[in-house]
């Protein structure tokens, strides 16, 4: 049906699962991303981080499905934090109200603690 298939590279570290999905994430792709995330979910232990450097555009759906992966989160008590919003993306977040609500860092060495 989609001929953008959205692609999620998952990364699972012994405390930490980092999630990251590659391209825009819409109508046609948070369906596929919304399943992924529910299973990741279950399987987590500690902190789920969503990297969206490779998400060039998300639109409500997109927001829509993030909010749910949140309430998900707290429901089992796991840490949520989404890292390297492209400023297309911040600013969707930032027009819903959503940036207060989320815990946004602006690099992945932010959210894993780890510097060079």
């Amino acid at each position: 049906m989609s001929d953008h298939v959205m692609k999620v590279v998952v990364d699972r570290q012994q405390d930490m699962v980092i999630i990251r999905p590659e391209g825009d994430i819409d109508l046609a792709s948070s369906p596929t991303l919304r399943t992924q995330l529910r299973e990741i979910v279950d399987e987590a232990t500690d902190q789920i981080i969503v990297d969206l450097k490779a998400v060039p555009y998300m639109d409500s759906s997109g927001v829509a499905t993030l909010v749910e992966l949140l309430q998900s989160c707290r429901q089992k008590g796991l840490d949520l934090t989404l890292c390297q919003l492209g400023d297309r993306v911040l600013s969707v977040f930032q027009i819903a109200r959503l940036d207060g609500v989320f815990k946004i860092a602006v690099s992945l060495e932010e959210c894993t603690g780890t510097t060079d």
